[in-house]
């Protein structure tokens, strides 16, 4: 159970935060980093989960995406919390994760044709949001690879972040072929 009763702590005020364990680091620290970059990949989740809400047949993009910003939680919780720092029953990204997504991308992808080009984002807002996600994901795995390196993280959550980087270019373009939509070519 979470209980938040007073949202300030004034530690930030000099450069300061804590990690789940209690450790206190620099808001520059690369784990902040990390965990950072996949919140802001869980709000643009929200994003194109509430666009998709909006549209009865988007609703299978809907359902994943609310199962999907529930594992970001998880994922950021993990990456803000030193291994020696975990708790008992801590949920954890892991391979059943992995799995599930992969279904839902190998479901997604059916209906779609071979690409002969690289897409841009773009030919919906929704399209462009889903491009926005895939990049910020992106990102979260290449600080995740780097943060690797340096300390003990779960390695389920980089090929977590791997698999839904594919996920959301793949429902990008099922979102143009749902809606009718424009998909748009990058042009050599």
């Amino acid at each position: 159970m979470v209980f938040i009763s007073k949202v300030y702590t004034k530690t930030g005020d000099k450069g300061m935060t804590r990690l789940a364990s209690g450790d206190e680091v620099c808001k520059d620290d690369l784990r902040i980093d990390t965990y950072g970059t996949v919140d802001e990949l869980n709000s643009l989740c929200g994003m194109v989960r509430t666009l998709s809400e909006e549209n009865s047949k988007l609703k299978k993009l809907a359902e994943e995406l609310k199962v999907v910003q529930n594992r970001l939680f998880d994922l950021g919780s993990d990456l803000s919390t030193p291994i020696e720092g975990r708790w008992e029953n801590m949920r954890l990204i892991n391979e059943a994760d992995i799995t599930e997504v992969e279904k839902w991308l190998d479901k997604a992808n059916e209906d779609l044709q071979p690409l002969k080009s690289f897409t841009l984002p773009g030919g919906s807002q929704i399209n462009a949001y889903l491009h926005l996600c895939r990049t910020v994901c992106r990102r979260a795995e290449r600080l995740c690879v780097t943060l690797i390196r340096e300390q003990d993280v779960n390695p389920c959550t980089l090929k977590y972040l791997n698999r839904l980087s594919d996920y959301f270019f793949v429902w990008s373009r099922a979102v143009a072929v749902i809606l009718d939509h424009p998909e748009y070519l990058w042009e050599r």
